[in-house]
C-alpha cells in the first residue's frame, strides 16, 4: 500500500496542492482536485465531515489519513493540516491513480 503522506509530498514537490479546508472545497467545488486528504483527529469532525460527501458527488477520490499533524509536515507546512487537495499531480499520478 504506497503511503498517502507520500504521494503528498511527492505532489507537493512536483505538481501543486491546496493546503486548508477551505481552499479544499473549494478545489472540489471547482472540479480542479485531483485527491483530497483529511485528517480522522481533526477536533471538531465537522470542520471536514463535508469533504468526503462532496469528494463523493462530484467523483473525486477522497482519503482519510489517521494525524493531521503528519499531514502538515508532508504538505510542507510547520503546522499541522486538516485536510489538502491534489491539484496537479506531478510525478505522484501514478501513485494516485493506484489509490482508487
Amino acid at each position: 500500500m504506497t503511503d498517502i503522506y507520500q504521494i503528498i509530498e511527492k505532489a507537493r514537490k512536483t505538481g501543486k496542492i491546496e493546503k486548508g479546508t477551505n481552499e479544499v472545497t473549494k478545489a472540489i467545488e471547482r472540479g480542479t482536485a485531483k485527491l483530497v486528504v483529511y485528517a480522522s483527529d481533526v477536533e471538531p469532525k465537522e470542520i471536514v465531515q463535508h469533504l468526503p460527501v462532496l469528494c463523493k458527488e462530484k467523483k473525486i477520490l477522497c482519503k482519510e489519513v489517521d494525524s493531521k499533524q503528519k499531514l502538515g509536515i508532508s504538505a510542507g507546512l510547520p503546522v499541522s493540516a486538516s485536510s489538502l487537495a491534489v491539484i496537479e499531480a506531478g510525478d505522484a499520478d501514478k501513485e494516485i491513480a493506484g489509490l482508487k
